[in-house]
This record gives structure tokens, C-alpha cells and sequence, in this order.
């Protein structure tokens, strides 16, 4: 029986998920940058680390790390020499928590809790709720946190608080996407967002406030008050509500497994 692989610990996510050629590129299927690959070259290529640096801050053999490295040097040379689209995302790892054991060659980890990138069972849902002091968060672009709920026939199971690691608005769609989020609540939110989260294929329930449990409490039950309309304020507190009915939570496929 072979042995499973260990995820790769990343501290930084990136900024940025998508890059394009200005011309030329129409009709080119992306390339796919993990990242684990992502983290080897931030490491090695722009802090300067070793392999053997690289290994024992991504927690894996160094092997494994002139392997992924390889992998990753190789990909951006198709995309700078053939003029390829690239993409970042998936991979086998996991976010640094800024408080393991031998984390010290970085100074960019969290220090936050971050959620285990467990795997979902075929009837688990998650919902994301954009967070702060235990309320819904209004404004999706600076959010922190996201509380992370595992639901499963409209119970709670699991849940956790996940730090954005400071990512931007281009990023954090593709961050849900990655923790394999369903469904995200928040406050107000901007229409690229709204566009990333679309692409993603990550529900949008905006407009709410109130606690976060509540929220989810409502969501499952079919009850969430909510406004496909919301927008981002800059006020605090200034925010929509609507009662848009019920959200058809049932109609989930989430048997993929990470």
C-alpha cells in the first residue's frame, strides 16, 4: 500500500491567481501552477532560501522539493517563451498557521488559526462567512477572516476560523475555491468579486448582517434574509437586507475529495 503523500506547507498565498499574455493568447488553455510549486519558487527564487532551506520550511524531503521546483521552473518557461496563460491554484498543501514547529525562515505566516484542509465527505457543504468579532463582516474586499462551517442534512459538524493571510480582493475568491467552499455570506461586496466568486462556482448570499452562527443557522434552514443586490459600502454598518426565499442548498454535489 503506498504511502500518502504529506501536504506541503505554504506560508504566503498569492496575491495574484491569474496572469495573461496582453496578445495572443486566445484559444490557449492556462497553465496550472500549484501551490506547492508556487511556494518553492517564492522561496528559492525571490527569498533565496536553499533547497535544503526550502525543504525544511515546506516540511517535505528535499527530493521533493528539487522535484517541484523543477516542475515549476518548467512551467514558467512555457508560459514566457510560448506566451501561455498561467494559473495558480490546487496542489497537496497546507497554510502555515505561523505558530508550528520550525517555522522561522519567513516572516510573511499568519498568526492566525487556520483551517486543516480536510476532506469532505459526499453529503458535507461548506459555507463561508466573511468575519469579525463573531458578526458578518461588511465589506468582502478587506475582509481578515472567514469563519468556515461544515454542514451535513443541515446541522453544523464542523467549524473554524480561517485568516485571509492579507490577500486582496483579486485573491480571495481563489482562496475559497481552494478551501473548497460552496456557499459564502457576507456583507457588502464589489461586482469583480461577485464575478470571481460566479467563475469559481461559489454561491453568493450578500447583504446580511448579524452573527455569523446565526447567519448559517438561518441559511440552512431556508430562512437567510439576503440581497443579490448588495454592494460594497464604505460606511460601517451601512448595509441591504431582502428576503429572497429559499436558497436550494439541497441541490449541491460536493463529493470531491482534496
Amino acid at each position: 500500500m503506498p504511502r500518502p503523500r504529506k501536504c506541503r506547507r505554504v506560508c504566503r498565498y498569492p496575491e495574484n491567481l491569474e496572469f495573461f499574455p496582453r496578445e495572443n493568447s486566445e484559444g490557449k488553455k492556462p497553465i496550472v501552477l500549484t501551490l506547492d510549486e508556487y511556494e518553492s519558487l517564492r522561496l528559492i527564487d525571490k527569498e533565496g532560501f536553499s533547497q535544503e532551506q526550502c525543504s525544511q520550511q515546506m516540511q517535505i524531503a528535499r527530493t521533493t522539493v528539487q522535484k517541484i521546483y523543477e516542475n515549476a521552473r518548467r512551467k514558467i518557461a512555457e508560459v514566457l517563451v510560448d506566451g501561455y496563460p498561467l494559473k495558480i491554484e490546487g496542489g497537496e498543501y497546507r497554510i502555515c498557521s505561523g505558530i508550528q514547529e520550525g517555522c522561522g525562515f519567513s516572516d510573511s505566516c499568519s498568526q492566525a488559526q487556520m483551517i486543516p484542509f480536510r476532506t469532505k465527505g459526499e453529503n458535507t457543504m461548506r459555507i463561508a462567512v466573511a468575519f469579525e468579532d463573531g458578526n458578518v463582516f461588511q465589506h468582502f474586499g478587506h475582509t481578515e477572516q472567514f469563519k468556515i462551517y461544515d454542514a451535513q442534512e443541515r446541522k453544523v459538524v464542523a467549524s473554524e476560523i480561517v485568516s485571509t493571510n492579507g490577500s486582496g480582493h483579486g485573491a480571495l475568491a481563489g482562496l475559497l475555491q481552494n478551501l473548497k467552499v460552496d456557499a459564502l455570506i457576507c456583507g457588502g461586496i464589489g461586482g469583480g468579486a461577485k464575478a470571481a466568486l460566479a467563475d469559481a462556482g461559489i454561491e453568493l448570499y450578500g447583504g446580511v448582517s448579524g452573527r455569523a452562527d446565526d447567519a448559517v443557522k438561518a441559511f440552512l434552514s431556508h430562512t437567510l434574509a439576503f440581497n443579490p443586490q448588495a454592494a460594497c459600502s464604505h460606511h460601517e454598518g451601512h448595509h441591504h437586507e431582502g428576503n429572497c426565499g429559499e436558497h436550494g442548498c439541497g441541490g449541491h454535489h460536493c463529493g470531491q475529495e482534496h
